[in-house]
C-alpha cells in the first residue's frame, strides 16, 4: 500500500483548534488532550444527504488484511443486500461523531465502495454525524435526523467519543421499534494508543462493552483500526504526525484522533472487506427485539420542536439561522432558534422521565441559565462534560454554563443533560443575569477577542435549537 500525501483538510484544522492555554496539561495527560481534540470539533451541521458519485475521488481497494476479530457478521445485511441484489434504490445512514460527519475520514469512501460493487442500484447517504457527541445526544436525535428519512441501513459510530453502552441500546432499540427490517451495524473507530492493544491481541474495554450489544442482538460488528494498528505494529504508519515529513510511512491521522483520507481509507476498507463477506446474503427478514440487555437504557429519548412543546415567557424571537452568516451552519441541525438575551427570560414544559436538556448553541455572546424543577430552583452537580444532576447539595453549582473555552471568537453546537429523579416534573429554564468569568473561562493565551470586543462577551444569549427527554412530554400546566 502507497502512503497518501495530502493537505490537511478544512474540518481537520478545525478538530485542531485545541485552545493554548491548556497545552501544556493536556501534553502531561493524553485523555485530556483527546477529549479537547473532540470538543474543539464541535461546529456545525453538514449537508444532510450526500451521493456516493459526487466525490470524483479514486475507490478504495481493500487489502488482503485477514484477523478473526476484526469482524463479527452475526445476522449480517440480509434486507440490505436484497434491495441492492434486486436493484433497489437504497439509503445508508450514518450516525456518528466527528469522524462520521467529515467527508474523507470513512463515510464517504466506503459508500463509494458499495457503489461500486452494485452499480445499477441508486445509492443516497445520510450524514447524521455532529462533531463532539455520543450517543445520549444521538439517541435523542435519531428520529429527526436519521429515522424519518426512512434509512435501509444504519452505520452506528460512536467509539471515539461517548462511548455510552446505554446510548447504544436506546439507538439499537429505537431503530427496531421504527422498522424492524432496517439492517444495523456498528463500527468502532479508535484514538492513539489504543491500537496497541488491538495488535497485542485484545480489545479496548469501552469497545468491548459495546460489542456485547451487538452479541445481545445479533448485529454486525467492525473494528475499522485493527489493520491500522498492525501496521503501526509493524512499523508501517504513524498515528498521528505530518504526511510530509513521514517518507514511507503511512500516516493516519495529524491530531491523533481524527483521520487523514489515508486513515479514513484504512477505515473503509475494513468495512469493504466486511461488506464482500455478507454480500450474498439477502434474504429478507424481519429483526427480533429481545429485552433489553442494559436496564437504563435510552430507548426513550427523544429530541423535540421548542414551539410545539414549550411554553416562552419573555423576549424571545425565533429567528432563522440560514440567514444569519455566523448561525447559517446550524441549519441543517435548526430549522429555526429561539434567542433571547434579556435576564428573566424563560421557557417551560412539563415531562414524564428521569432526564431533560437542550441541544443549543455557544458562541462569545451566550451566558448562564438557572433550572426551576416543580415550583423551585436548583442546586446542581455537574457530573462530566455535558451532564448534571439536581442535588439538595446547597455547595454545588447553580447555573449550567452556555459559554466554555471553546466559544473564543467562534460558535459550535452543544448539548447539555440534566438528571432527576423519576416522576412528573414541571421544568422552567431562565436565563440568568450573571455573566461567567469569560476571561477566566477562556484563559490568558485566548484573551485577544475578548479584550478587543468586550462588548460581544458582555451578554447572556441563549440561542435553543431543541429541547431533550427521557420519557414522554406531557402538556403544559397553563
Amino acid at each position: 500500500m502507497q502512503p497518501f500525501r495530502i493537505k490537511l483538510s478544512p474540518f481537520v484544522c478545525l478538530a485542531c483548534l485545541v485552545s493554548l492555554s491548556s497545552l501544556s496539561t493536556q501534553a502531561q495527560n493524553p485523555v485530556v488532550d483527546k477529549q479537547s481534540l473532540i470538543a474543539a470539533s464541535q461546529a456545525g451541521a453538514s449537508p444532510l444527504y450526500f451521493y456516493p458519485e459526487a466525490f470524483d475521488w479514486p475507490g478504495i481497494q481493500p487489502s488482503g488484511f485477514s484477523n478473526l476479530v476484526e469482524f463479527n457478521e452475526r445476522d449480517g445485511l440480509p434486507n440490505f443486500f436484497n434491495k441492492l441484489k434486486s436493484n433497489k434504490p437504497v439509503i445508508i445512514g450514518y450516525l456518528g461523531g466527528s469522524i462520521t460527519r467529515a467527508d474523507n475520514q470513512y463515510r464517504v469512501q466506503s459508500a463509494k465502495f458499495v457503489q461500486r460493487l452494485f452499480p445499477k442500484a441508486k445509492i443516497t447517504g445520510i450524514n447524521a454525524g455532529v462533531s463532539g457527541t455520543g450517543t445520549d445526544l444521538g439517541a435523542c436525535r435519531l428520529h429527526e435526523q436519521l429515522l424519518k428519512y426512512n434509512p435501509d441501513l444504519v452505520f452506528v459510530e460512536f467509539a471515539v467519543n461517548g462511548a455510552f453502552a446505554e446510548g447504544m441500546e436506546g439507538i439499537i432499540r429505537q431503530i427496531w421499534k421504527f422498522n424492524s427490517k432496517i439492517d444495523i451495524c456498528l463500527i468502532y473507530t479508535i484514538t492513539d494508543g489504543l491500537g496497541k492493544i488491538y495488535a497485542g491481541g485484545g480489545v479496548p474495554q469501552h469497545i468491548a462493552k459495546l460489542d456485547q450489544l451487538a452479541g445481545h442482538y445479533d448485529i454486525p460488528s467492525i473494528h475499522l483500526g485493527m489493520e491500522a494498528a498492525f501496521l503501526e505494529k509493524d512499523n508501517k504508519l504513524i498515528w498521528k504526525g505530518n504526511p510530509d515529513q513521514a517518507k514511507d510511512k503511512i500516516v493516519f491521522s495529524a491530531d491523533g484522533v481524527h483521520p487523514l483520507q489515508a486513515g479514513g481509507n484504512l477505515y473503509a476498507e475494513a468495512i469493504a472487506r466486511a461488506i464482500i463477506k455478507m454480500k450474498n446474503q439477502h434474504s429478507p427478514q424481519k429483526h427480533s427485539l429481545p429485552k433489553p440487555l442494559l436496564p437504563d437504557n435510552w430507548e426513550d429519548a427523544k429530541m423535540l420542536d421548542p414551539m410545539q412543546f414549550t411554553s416562552f415567557s419573555g423576549a424571545w424571537e425565533k429567528i432563522n439561522p440560514s440567514g444569519i452568516d455566523y448561525l447559517n451552519q446550524f441549519a441543517g441541525w435548526f430549522p429555526y432558534l429561539m434567542k433571547a438575551e434579556k435576564p428573566g427570560a424563560s421557557f417551560s414544559f412539563q415531562f414524564e422521565g428521569n432526564m431533560f436538556g437542550l441541544f443549543d448553541i455557544g458562541g462569545p455572546e451566550v451566558g448562564q441559565l438557572e433550572i426551576e424543577l416543580d415550583g423551585a430552583k436548583v442546586n446542581l452537580k455537574h457530573l462530566n462534560a455535558e451532564n448534571y444532576e439536581v442535588t439538595t447539595d446547597t455547595s454545588t453549582i447553580k447555573f449550567i454554563n452556555r459559554f466554555n473555552r471553546f466559544c473564543n471568537n467562534r460558535y459550535r453546537g452543544q448539548c447539555a443533560f440534566i438528571k432527576v429523579r423519576p416522576g412528573k416534573h414541571q421544568v422552567k429554564i431562565i436565563i440568568s443575569e450573571i455573566i461567567p468569568d469569560k476571561n477566566r473561562i477562556l484563559g490568558e493565551n485566548q484573551l485577544v477577542d475578548i479584550t478587543e470586543h468586550p462588548e460581544k462577551y458582555n451578554r447572556t444569549v441563549e440561542y435553543l435549537g431543541e429541547i431533550l427527554i427521557r420519557g414522554e412530554l406531557l402538556k403544559i400546566k397553563n
